[in-house]
């Protein structure tokens, strides 16, 4: 159950900006961003997950492009033995590769970042959908885009799109207030953005968050984790 909150540019020529909140199982564990493929995706930057090997967020400097992955609910029949780690996807993704008609994966949303342009490819084990976005500031999470009914994005889409990024520094610092707001409300509640999904039969939390920008020939991405899952107590990005 991630979060995603993306700004994409009137110009392709201007850069699209970017705040992911990772939620997953505290126990399972993960490499904070770094060049962990230096073999396979040689220059990719990412947050790994070590039990699978592959990425939750990703990216590709010298290409300009960045992916991230949240989970979706599917209707997908197929035993595990015929499935595979969503993580591979994003390492596609910022490779330039696209998925089939029918990943052997549970459902994803697949946020794909090309320098000033966005595209959400949606899997739910029956169909996948690919939407394109519109300029402007869009929220994603386990549902559609700027699906109003997904809690969260009805209480807080408004608030980030009237919150623009700051012009320059650390433009995402705006942007973390909003989180810190939304922070005040209890981890469980079906509104908050950092959450603690366990009372809904989940076991993950919020972990961590990554901002980027991300323009045609560079992607500039800070990382940090949450001093406790589930927990609001600042966010220092690195």
């Amino acid at each position: 159950m991630c979060t995603v909150v993306i700004r994409v540019p009137e110009s392709a020529d201007e850069p699209t900006r970017v705040l992911a909140v990772r939620d997953e199982d505290p126990a399972r564990p993960w490499n904070p961003l770094g060049r962990w493929w230096p073999e396979a995706h040689h220059g990719v930057v990412g947050v790994r997950d070590v039990r699978a090997g592959g990425a939750w967020l990703a990216a590709d400097p010298a290409a300009g492009r960045l992916a991230v992955l949240l989970n979706r609910a599917d209707v997908d029949m197929r035993p595990e033995s015929e499935l595979v780690s969503r993580g591979g996807l994003v390492l596609d993704a910022v490779a330039g590769h696209l998925p089939g008609d029918e990943p052997p994966t549970h459902g994803f949303n697949l946020v794909e970042v090309d320098g000033g342009r966005t595209r959400v490819r949606m899997w739910d084990g029956e169909s996948l959908r690919t939407v394109e976005l519109a300029p402007g500031t869009h929220m994603i999470a386990h549902d559609d885009v700027d699906d109003p009914a997904t809690p969260r994005i009805a209480r807080w889409l408004g608030e980030f799109q009237a919150t623009p990024p700051a012009a320059e520094g650390k433009w995402w610092m705006p942007w973390v207030e909003v989180l810190a707001r939304s922070a005040e409300l209890a981890p469980t509640d079906d509104d908050a953005i950092i959450r603690d999904n366990r009372p809904y039969g989940y076991p993950t939390l919020s972990l961590l968050a990554c901002v980027a920008t991300v323009s045609a020939h560079d992607v500039d991405v800070h990382y940090g984790e949450l001093a406790e899952p589930g927990r609001w107590g600042g966010l220092h990005l690195d």
